[in-house]
């Protein structure tokens, strides 16, 4: 399984989909599965292969909205020599490379009228012939359909077929957005940034400041998980400091750096000054007595570092004393060290 793994949270809406998803692998019948952009549809086709029967049989993707209408067509169903202008040789379709496998149709929404009912056929009799081709084909294909429109309107207005629509949806799985699931944000933001370190060949991630957090959670990402992994992975790589927290997130990289914030109201000299004041006011009054952690991160964040503080000083500052007595490795240490600004101390003598 390639990438089903990639499907991270906990929220009850996530489990929800994927319980079903996990229910609908073992029948033999097509799936509908519908979701904004950038929810994973193409991992939920996924899954649903790799934990069904056919699972080690071919898995072939199309995503109808990246071929104009002729080549869609050869593609899909294949074509003769002479079929069309340059057409010199047979060409077998993406349904006889999926038979005995499955066939995930992206952006099902764009397909014209007329393929349509050559899908149907297809879908309810498992045959077909080449574009160009007087034999009928047979296949055994199971089609998963996926697309961010609403086909029903499609079908109202005369766009869908009906028929069709009634055919692929013996049931239909719909994905949340990430705003209908925010609990899920923070281990996939978490997750990203991971992995790009990784990437750059840092040691580790030093994590987001609670300003940052509060970006991620406050903004409603339309373009869900997608838009989250670019913006995790721009503001990280703008940060470019391995040993100290992201503070900012660049959710939008075409707004101008000399602009206020997207949907933030400029602000009057006298606003802007009353602001300022209100957050020297409070600066102040936060540095009488610690604040309580805004949340599980931050308070797990000040346990480890004081537990850090306290295996060093009874080891002198010997960082590899230290790191021995915690169970690390040396270079874990020096990361944890650098991270919470333990680092420039003397040993005792």
């Amino acid at each position: 399984m390639r990438n089903t793994e990639n499907m991270i949270g906990d929220s009850a809406a996530l489990a929800t989909a994927l319980e079903q998803v996990s229910h609908l692998a073992q029948i033999n019948r097509p799936i509908l599965v519908l979701g904004e952009r950038g929810t994973g549809k193409e991992l939920i086709a996924e899954r649903l292969h790799y934990l069904s029967p056919r699972w080690d049989s071919p898995l072939v993707k199309v995503n109808c909205a990246a071929m104009a209408d002729s080549l869609l067509e050869s593609e899909l169903f294949g074509h003769e020599p002479g079929a069309f202008t340059g057409a010199t040789r047979s060409h077998r379709g993406r349904f006889e490379r999926a038979d005995g496998g499955t066939l995930f149709l992206d952006e099902l929404g764009t397909m014209s009228l007329r393929l349509q009912e050559k899908l149907l056929r297809l879908v309810e009799y498992g045959e077909f012939e080449r574009l160009g081709g007087q034999q009928t084909l047979q296949v055994d294909v199971r089609v998963i359909a996926a697309t961010n429109i609403d086909l029903r309107s499609m079908a109202a207005r005369g766009e869908f077929r009906d028929d069709l629509l009634d055919r692929l949806s013996f049931d239909v799985v719909h994905l949340p957005p990430l705003r209908q699931r925010r609990e899920d944000i923070a281990d996939l933001a978490q997750h990203f940034a991971v992995q790009l370190c990784a990437e750059l060949g840092w040691e580790m991630f030093a994590g987001f400041s609670p300003e940052a957090q509060q970006q991620l959670l406050q903004h409603q990402w339309p373009g869900n998980i997608r838009e989250l992994k670019n913006a995790v992975e721009r503001s990280l790589y703008r940060w470019n400091d391995p040993v100290s927290p992201v503070e900012d997130i660049a959710i939008d990289p075409f707004h101008p750096p000399w602009e206020d914030p997207v949907g933030l109201p400029r602000e009057n000299p006298a606003a802007q000054s009353e602001t300022d004041t209100a957050r020297i006011t409070t600066r102040s009054e936060s540095d009488k007595a610690p604040a309580a952690p805004q949340n599980f991160s931050d308070h797990m964040a000040g346990v480890e570092k004081k537990l850090l503080q306290r295996a060093l000083a009874e080891h002198a500052h010997n960082q590899r004393q230290t790191a021995s007595a915690l169970g690390l490795s040396y270079d874990q240490l020096r990361g944890l060290v650098r991270k919470y600004g333990l680092a420039s101390r003397k040993r005792r003598q």
